[in-house]
């Protein structure tokens, strides 16, 4: 019984381990708007996880992009008086905002 444990335990920890993160897509999102382009879900290859970018214009959110992305870094940065915010996860659907 205990054999038939560890080997079921193994296989669940085996197919979890390559199971593909799924993140939300969306390449045009404006202020509070819906999706306007590129609205689905990406498979995050390898060394990728879930972005998000917000730019804001003072407190105002301008744009948001969603993605998978390799090498995400979380980052924070202003440029031309636009706020840039990257942020990175890895579970499945975490760059997600209603």
């Amino acid at each position: 019984m205990d054999k038939c444990f560890l080997l079921i335990f193994i296989l669940f920890c085996f197919i979890e381990a390559v199971t593909p993160l799924k993140c939300i897509t969306c390449h045009l999102h404006l202020k509070a708007d819906r999706c306007r382009k590129g609205s689905g879900v990406c498979v995050a290859k390898k060394d990728a996880t879930c972005m998000t970018l917000k730019i804001f214009k003072g407190v105002d959110l301008q744009l948001l992009y969603l993605e998978c992305q390799k090498f995400c870094r979380n980052l924070t940065y202003e440029l031309n008086d636009q706020t840039y915010v990257h942020k990175c996860c890895n579970h499945d659907y975490c760059n997600f905002e209603p």
